[in-house]
């Protein structure tokens, strides 16, 4: 037997996301988004869900399949809204949404060109940003512990995105799955001297674990990792780039402590039709 969904796929530099809208009551995420992930399916890094929000003020909530936060999403859910309200070329268009992982309204501006679009969040402050040196199979690891309210972050600063570097990011990104208790694990590999970052998101409910192409959520904490790195704390603007291209971070300080922090990347809708569920 199938069950019926309406779904959008959108390009947030290149991380490949789903949107399911719900139309019914149906509440089992986790077996609808692994199916849609997968190869042989729409295929893409994640998928959310578009639901009715709570609070008035927000156009929609978006409840990802793992119950975390994620930028991209926010930014495909924004621009969709945006897209499907007849956003004329050129005009910034204001969206506030409501998101698992934070209780805070994310604002978005979204304004398109041509047939891009380009999109601005302003994304949640970290609750505690850290530094340490840990012991890990062997080696003794300089990472920057990016913490929020229901995932984390772990920057390490490397000279080579190699395999060896990689297969050892994954094993400790299950490892703080199994140990950590959040609903996400980014383990954020950054290369300071050319500005790249290689993402590897772990969402342990949903059992995926993506060297995504580009990270929203990353770009934000990779800036506030940085602002807050710097000595006198000073406010930075920075562009990341990523495998599928480039994104752009702001994170502002005042008086020695974060206070707004917002990513901004290119959008595109590349797909839109009905999706058929094995239930």
């Amino acid at each position: 037997m199938k069950q019926e969904v309406d779904f959008i796929k959108f390009s947030p530099t290149q991380n490949m996301t789903i949107l399911v809208k719900m139309n019914s009551q149906t509440v089992e995420y986790e077996r609808i988004a692994s199916q849609m992930m997968s190869y042989d399916h729409v295929y893409a890094e994640q998928v959310g869900f578009i639901e009715k929000a709570k609070n008035h003020e927000a156009a929609a909530h978006l409840q990802m399949a793992g119950g975390e936060f994620c930028g991209n999403a926010c930014m495909a859910l924004a621009v969709y809204l945006a897209s499907e309200q007849g956003l004329e070329q050129g005009v910034w268009k204001e969206i506030l949404l409501e998101s698992s992982g934070t209780d805070r309204l994310i604002r978005c501006q979204v304004r398109r060109k041509a047939d891009e679009f380009y999109c601005q969040v302003m994304m949640p402050i970290p609750e505690r940003i850290e530094q340490k040196t840990i012991k890990y199979d062997g080696d003794e690891l300089d990472i920057g512990i990016i913490r929020y309210q229901d995932f984390i972050h772990i920057v390490i600063e490397v000279e080579e995105f190699s395999q060896k570097v990689k297969e050892k990011a994954q094993s400790l990104a299950e490892l703080l799955g199994v140990t950590v208790g959040s609903k996400l694990i980014g383990i954020l590999l950054y290369k300071s001297k050319s500005g790249e970052m290689a993402p590897l998101i772990y969402v342990p409910l949903v059992d995926s674990i993506v060297w995504e192409r580009g990270c929203g959520s990353g770009t934000a904490s990779l800036g506030a990792y940085l602002a807050w790195k710097n000595e006198h704390k000073r406010n930075l603007s920075a562009t990341i780039c990523q495998p599928g291209g480039e994104m752009k971070v702001v994170a502002t300080c005042q008086e020695g402590n974060l206070t707004s922090i917002s990513i901004e990347g290119g959008v595109g809708i590349v797909a839109q039709g009905k999706a058929f569920i094995q239930i």
